[in-house]
């Protein structure tokens, strides 16, 4: 296998297949400690797999998700979090092809993040299909894309910036979807968002997890404080200030300590 260059069909296809595919055998290959990794250069997308499906447009311009007990918002969501997915597909496999001399065991560690983000959409993939809708339905935003360029120099700087901010915010937000969630008709539809929102979260704490264990080993290398240079990370990246209201317990589980939790903002942490 030509473990890069394999990396990047999948990553620049938009076929859920191919991708899945790849993945697979990618994992098979690391797990191989006979095998070794050819010297690569990656290349830079100058745009996301999925414009190939979907329409981007800026997050000003996105349809508002209505009201969830209509089919309409029921799409719009089910859309929303499908797309999150995808997106997150892509940042999982770019994370192991773009920094080409991390350890095998990282490299391994987000072609399984790929994996389960996979099934992840799949899952999202069926809810939308049997609401008569389709991933690229709607039109979508490349806000995760973005981030991913913007740091595209620093597996230091992705690590802080995807799993360790974009993704530990979005295990801010799922519980309290899933609450409101369960305050409507208990559809079919409905049921299987709240089971594959579960399972979402469980395992994003997990990947959340991997993104602070690398950020930390990084800081490490370096000899700097993992607290101090994150904080400057996300000033940077004019990050700071943004999350409210966070998941204390999922969050440490995937990492965070409480003191840190207290300096990003969280009012109380036991």
């Amino acid at each position: 296998m030509n473990f890069y260059l394999e990396l990047e069909k999948a990553l620049f296809s938009a076929d859920i297949n191919t991708k899945e595919l790849i993945v697979d055998r990618a994992i098979e290959y690391c797990q191989d400690f006979s095998v070794t990794f050819k010297e690569h250069t990656p290349i830079i997308p100058t745009k996301p797999s999925y414009s190939k499906i979907c329409k981007i447009v800026e997050p000003k311009e996105l349809p508002k998700r209505g009201d969830f007990s209509r089919l309409k918002g029921q799409i719009a969501l089910v859309h929303s979090i499908a797309h999150i997915e995808f997106s997150a597909i892509d940042l999982a496999i770019d994370a192991a092809y773009r920094f080409t001399n991390m350890p095998r065991e990282y490299k391994l560690d987000w072609l399984i993040v790929a994996q389960d983000e996979i099934r992840h959409f799949k899952m999202l993939k069926r809810l939308l299909e049997k609401l008569g809708s389709f991933y690229g339905d709607l039109p979508v935003h490349k806000g995760l894309f973005d981030a991913s360029i913007n740091s595209k120099d620093s597996v230091l700087d992705r690590m802080a910036v995807i799993p360790r901010y974009f993704e530990a915010s979005g295990l801010d937000v799922n519980p309290k979807l899933i609450n409101r969630l369960k305050s409507f008709k208990k559809s079919e539809i409905t049921l299987e968002l709240i089971e594959a929102l579960g399972i979402i979260y469980q395992e994003e704490i997990d990947h959340v997890y991997k993104g602070d264990k690398w950020f930390k080993y990084l800081c490490n290398i370096e000899g700097s404080d993992y607290r101090v240079r994150y904080l400057d990370i996300l000033e940077r990246y004019n990050l700071r200030g943004r999350a409210s209201q966070f998941d204390i317990e999922g969050r440490k589980k995937a990492g965070f300590s409480c003191e840190e939790l207290i300096e990003l903002g969280a009012k109380e942490c036991k």
